[in-house]
């Protein structure tokens, strides 16, 4: 498996409220591990949101003997939920504190994502580009209802406004996504900072070129950063080798 991962501060952004996790390698009963937290709050407050959900995933992974894959990422989020909320409560400058939270892990040929907020799952084949994860948005709540189609949804000034996120209350449910890989799928999470600022047939294109992944992830973030960089950019692709599905 290759993958890398890297985060971006953007060009209109005092702080960078985004927290990446890569491993490639067994972390707990997982034989990898990738997570991308988009906080929100305050100056500091959205920083540690993010930060202490990334922590907290992967400690309580580290530490869960379970052998289920579910179960070990649905704790995880549990453990990250609580760590905030906690923080949150007990902290006035981190009140109302919250993050975004995505987590991917390949197992054998399976892939296995849980998702909170509206950072993103994309799964690249061939010529395509599938969006695995749904953004828990106001937005997409539109979209899925019918009442505006992606496009405009992608201009709207209210496109930020999340529905569901990590932190927020004491209590939080994941969405969980199962999809199995073939030889040359690429997989990528990104917080919105770069799914906003790129079409998605721009994503696909530098995803599924040649170039290692490191050189991908660099691309797409400075074409974020030129097309206006107007919040974080996260962006972790991974290249699953072809005996590994």
């Amino acid at each position: 498996m290759k993958a890398f991962g890297m985060t971006d501060i953007g060009k209109r952004r005092a702080v960078n409220q985004d927290n990446i996790f890569i491993s490639a390698t067994p972390v707990g009963n997982l034989p990898n591990l990738f997570v991308v937290a988009d906080g929100m709050g305050g100056h500091k407050a959205g920083d540690c949101a993010s930060r202490y959900a990334t922590d907290a995933v992967v400690e309580s992974i580290k530490s869960n003997e379970d052998t289920h894959v579910v179960s070990i990422l649905t704790k995880a989020v549990n453990d990250a939920n609580s760590l905030v909320f906690k923080n949150s409560m007990e902290n006035e400058d981190l009140k109302g504190m919250g993050t975004t939270l995505v987590i991917a892990t390949v197992v054998d040929n399976e892939l296995i994502t849980a998702n909170v907020g509206d950072s993103r799952l994309y799964l690249i084949r061939e010529d395509s580009i599938t969006q695995i994860t749904e953004d828990h948005s106001l937005v997409a709540e539109m979209v899925r209802m019918g009442q505006i189609d992606k496009q405009e949804a992608r201009k709207r000034p209210d496109k930020n406004i999340i529905t569901r996120a990590i932190g927020i209350y004491d209590h939080i449910s994941a969405d969980f996504f199962k999809n199995k890989l073939r030889s040359g799928d690429h997989v990528l999470l990104c917080s919105d900072g770069l799914s906003n600022m790129l079409e998605d047939s721009e994503i696909l294109m530098m995803v599924k070129d040649k170039e290692e992944p490191d050189k991908k992830a660099s691309r797409l973030i400075n074409l974020a950063n030129n097309k206006g960089g107007k919040d974080n950019i996260s962006v972790i692709i991974i290249e699953p080798e072809t005996d590994e599905v």
